[in-house]
């Protein structure tokens, strides 16, 4: 019988928590958002709730709990929802395999992960490929890169299971479905498409959960 287990409900009641309390510190507004990136302006606090976002090492924006911060914050309510329904549906037959401690443990490696290679990628775009400097300045914020890391290890463990697609409505086993998008992803990044996703960060929780199983297979986990 499915039921939602202990780490996966708490993370959903922290990541609903800091939506809702961050929403008192305020969004700015667009003209604001675009002065900040440019800077025009420099004042930190004119960020509002997007001072818990992650920005780029060389930033006047960036502050050190940012690393940690950004996995639970989220744009708008649609972001919320659906990072939080794959929480909901990938996290507990992860979390009843592992352990409650070896499942938050990789949550937090395939998070980590994510903001490691999306900022990684960053740099290579502001100083290989001459990407504006500005572009330090744009913050980036969510739990995908941590739910892309579900996504893989449900793959991993369970691909034979066959998840319903919404378009189109077909069912597909886990391990092609995880291909399958995690192929999407980098032809995106690659295409430098639909730019308000961090597609480097989803492959990150991707790659970063992927190598953390390979590591489990072969040498154990103490957890």
């Amino acid at each position: 019988m499915f039921r939602v287990t202990e780490v996966v409900k708490h993370l959903l009641v922290i990541n609903i928590l800091m939506y809702l309390g961050t929403m008192l510190l305020g969004d700015p507004s667009h003209g604001t958002s675009l002065d900040l990136v440019n800077e025009k302006v420099t004042d930190f606090s004119l960020w509002g709730r997007y001072r818990l976002a992650m920005f780029f090492p060389t930033s006047d924006y960036f502050r050190p709990f940012q690393i940690v911060t950004h996995m639970f914050m989220h744009a708008d309510i649609g972001h919320l929802f659906f990072n939080m329904f794959a929480v909901f549906m990938f996290g507990p037959p992860l979390e009843a395999t592992w352990g409650p401690k070896r499942f938050l443990f990789y949550y937090l490696v395939a998070g980590f992960g994510s903001v490691l290679l999306h900022t990684l990628v960053r740099g290579i775009e502001i100083y290989w490929f001459g990407e504006s400097i500005f572009a330090a300045n744009v913050p980036s914020l969510g739990a995908s890169g941590a739910v892309f890391g579900l996504l893989v290890g449900y793959g991993m463990l369970f691909p034979e299971n066959r998840i319903m697609l919404l378009i189109p409505p077909i069912p597909l086993k886990a391990k092609y479905f995880v291909l399958i998008y995690a192929g999407v992803e980098l032809f995106m990044g690659l295409g430098n498409l639909n730019t308000g996703v961090a597609h480097y960060a989803h492959l990150g929780g991707a790659l970063f959960g992927f190598l953390l199983i390979l590591y489990w297979r072969k040498f154990g986990s103490r957890l």
